[in-house]
């Protein structure tokens, strides 16, 4: 069974990809590598360059390599971003997703893995978060995302397309050679590595006065090993004849902006400064997930839930690879 992944060179997409193949997985990507790394895939991976919205090429691919599946990651990710050009997301996100959709469906393509995000629930109203949590986006990220999940599900009632919507929650850490190269990098986990590396002069802290235990916001980090693994746990679901599900994907452990920081100072063994700003509009002080689901029903079983193995994996990764990709754009 071949399996189209769009988006494969991004971060989450090339670590799956990566186990995927290890895992004896016929792979063929598809990307436009406007934020990804070509040089995050193996030479020997059929790569199509292009958008997911190109009707043409996901119809010619489809054929051509007789695809069965499809895990799709391809999208913009940047909350920020989102706000200030929305237009761009949901064209981006939403629009051209409905478009590989309906060419799966034309296609009959019977299955696929969708990276969804807890950026669909807004504002916690309690935590830990399950997948009944109402789903009310703070930010036109989520609502692309959100959109595309209605999307799948109406599309799986009348057509039969099934899927997993996997609702991440917060990416970190690094496998051996593949890890978080992005231009801005808005994470925290690589950024307080870069401030350890003397790559940038200080990490901002946006607040301390949250009602947290050290007043900083909590959240769910999952490293993105687990998260790849999850995904050919969710294609076996499918190829079992299962029904479509949205699951979360978080530790159910939640680290503070404080520990997060504390955590690198001591994997390093380097000073780490702090900028505390005010904070951000939005941002809540609790985002932990309920991933009793993706247990009970994939059998995702984490291994790497500890905060230093992400947090090792991560320093170990710009250390072999302090540039980033080969193909960088930026350094």
């Amino acid at each position: 069974m071949t399996i189209m992944v769009t988006g494969g060179s991004g971060y989450i997409g090339s670590v799956t990809v990566e186990i995927l193949r290890a895992a004896g997985e016929d792979i063929v990507v598809v990307d436009d590598f406007y934020r990804g790394h070509e040089s995050a895939l193996a030479s020997d991976i059929p790569i199509y360059k292009g958008k997911v919205g190109d009707r043409e090429l996901i119809r010619r691919i489809i054929k051509k390599h007789s695809i069965k599946a499809c895990v799709h990651f391809a999208a913009l990710t940047y909350v920020g971003e989102s706000v200030e050009n929305p237009l761009h997301y949901y064209e981006n996100n939403a629009v051209q997703t409905l478009t590989l959709i309906e060419e799966l469906v034309r296609g009959k393509v019977e299955m696929m893995v969708f990276s969804s995000t807890a950026a669909t629930y807004g504002e916690p109203e309690y935590s830990p978060l399950d997948e009944m949590h109402p789903q009310c986006p703070e930010n036109p990220y989520g609502w692309g995302k959100l959109f595309v999940e209605r999307a799948l599900k109406s599309t799986a009632a009348a057509h039969g397309l099934r899927f997993v919507g996997l609702r991440y929650f917060n990416a970190a850490g690094a496998s051996e050679d593949r890890g978080e190269d992005h231009i801005p990098e808005s994470h925290l986990i690589p950024n307080v590595l870069f401030a350890a590396m003397g790559r940038r002069e200080k990490i901002s802290v946006f607040g301390n006065n949250y009602a947290t235990p050290d007043g900083t916001p909590i959240r769910d980090y999952v490293h993105v090993v687990d998260l790849a693994e999850a995904h050919i746990l969710a294609l076996n679901h499918l190829r079992d004849g299962g029904v479509s599900e949205f699951v979360n994907l978080g530790n159910g452990k939640g680290y503070s902006v404080f520990e997060v920081i504390e955590t690198a100072r001591r994997v390093t063994k380097h000073s780490i400064q702090i900028d505390v700003q005010s904070p951000r509009i939005g941002d809540p002080s609790f985002l932990v997930a309920n991933s009793e689901k993706a247990r009970k029903l994939l059998g995702w079983c984490p291994q790497f839930g500890e905060l230093e193995q992400i947090v090792r994996s991560a320093w170990a990764w710009h250390n072999k690879y302090p540039h980033g990709y080969k193909d960088h754009h930026g350094i």
